[in-house]
């Protein structure tokens, strides 16, 4: 359990705004938090634990887009926050909608998340769902999960009072929160295109795929789902690890024995917005989205992956 919050490690604006989040959570006669364990939705269940305790309920739900390692993560943040834990379980794919995968996949799969929150709240006895949603969340481009949250009257207390993404991993800092630098991490399904449908095959492909990145220590990555073809996406400071021979076999040969036909590696690196329109996901880590077939190269750049299977002659071979 956190030792709770350092005060005085914030700036006076922002500790006063966290006074204000914390007061207007003590209002209420109870909340259950939509947790993914990520940092936005860390700092509200630490927030609310703080002026509500036991009547505030972190509640995660469980799917095949949810990485198991995601699960594992918020359970411990949980733990570490001191927050009572619920897990629900749903499955996006018995919706068609969500299954078709088009630009509102988002809107469908935070609609149906947000439900189960709310059946959880029935079952406590709580009447608020509060999620992570935060001030920088609203001008990112086309959020169609945002929809779902206006539409369920989802309370948001970090964009209510104006925090920022920044100012948020300030507030998670002085909890002690472990994660203060958590990357952002967008559920499974926003790493196939959109127009390709969501399956559990290529969900399962993919969170195995990503899991062989993860052990050979990778942190800030993607693995696109190009119906077979999988691309690589790391963050510039990894790349010269990721352009290594050896890694390339390694990963080219575990990636097929995965299911994928093709490897390859993107030499613009992990970005957000790389197969789909611009999209949100799950309660509160944004990966915006992805645009089909690489979207536009910029200008004198390429966007032609890397084959990592053993296409291209390499040095000392």
């Amino acid at each position: 359990m956190t030792d709770g919050l350092d005060r005085d490690a914030l700036a006076t604006p922002l500790a006063r705004k966290v006074d204000l989040v914390r007061e207007s959570l003590a209002d209420l006669d109870g909340a259950v938090i939509a947790f993914s364990g990520g940092v936005d939705s860390s700092v509200v269940a630490a927030l609310a634990h703080d002026a509500l305790g036991e009547d505030a309920v972190a509640c995660t739900a469980k799917s095949e887009t949810l990485p198991a390692a995601e699960l594992h993560d918020a359970t411990r943040v949980a733990e570490e926050i001191g927050i009572s834990h619920q897990i629900v379980e749903f499955s996006e794919l018995d919706d068609p909608a969500f299954v078709a995968n088009d630009g509102d996949r988002c809107y469908h799969c935070r609609t149906m998340r947000l439900g189960r929150m709310y059946e959880t709240a029935t079952d406590l006895g709580i009447e608020t769902v509060c999620d992570g949603t935060n001030a920088s969340d609203p001008g990112e481009g086309h959020r169609p999960g945002l929809r779902a949250v206006e539409e369920l009257s989802v309370r948001s207390p970090l964009l209510t009072h104006d925090i920022d993404k920044a100012e948020v991993r300030e507030i998670a800092d002085a909890y002690g929160l472990s994660v203060a630098d958590k990357p952002s991490m967008a559920c499974l399904s926003s790493r196939i295109p959109t127009g390709l449908e969501v399956t559990e095959e290529r969900l399962t492909r993919v969170e195995r795929a990503e899991q062989a990145l993860r052990e050979r220590g990778f942190s800030q990555f993607r693995v696109r789902d190009h119906d077979g073809l999988a691309r690589i996406e790391v963050s510039p400071d990894e790349l010269p690890a990721a352009l290594d021979p050896d890694f390339a076999d390694a990963v080219a040969d575990r990636l097929r024995e995965i299911g994928f036909d093709h490897v390859t590696l993107d030499l613009e690196g992990y970005r957000t917005g790389s197969v789909s329109p611009d999209e949100d996901d799950e309660d509160d880590e944004i990966d915006e989205g992805d645009r089909v077939n690489g979207g536009d190269a910029p200008e004198g750049g390429t966007d032609s992956p890397v084959d990592l299977g053993r296409t291209y002659p390499r040095g000392g071979r």
